[in-house]
């Protein structure tokens, strides 16, 4: 596979980007050899080799969930601005 001149001036074109005649020469070769790297890649014996998605393995480091209190609506409300009916009020965003 391999990218063309064609190619560049159509994604340069829905990225909307003017490029030059000498950028999208220089465009159409980088991303070509960037294909030819990838193409090596597909050389390499991956057989038995299970994919990842991270080199080293992720695992939670959060804490276990555990009940307790929550603060009450009164604690929750006292440095309100505005409250109403037990709860914030805040201005109307919508008309």
């Amino acid at each position: 596979m391999s990218i063309t001149l064609k190619d560049v001036e159509h994604v340069a074109k829905l990225a909307r980007l003017a490029l030059t005649e000498q950028e999208k020469e220089q465009f159409t070769g980088q991303l070509n050899a960037i294909l030819k790297y990838a193409e090596k890649l597909n050389q390499l014996d991956t057989d038995g080799i299970e994919p990842t998605s991270h080199v080293l393995p992720v695992t939670n480091v959060m804490r276990e969930d555990e009940v307790r209190e929550s603060v009450s609506n009164e604690t929750a409300l006292k440095n309100a601005p505005d409250e109403e009916d037990g709860q914030f009020k805040v201005p109307a965003v919508l008309e």
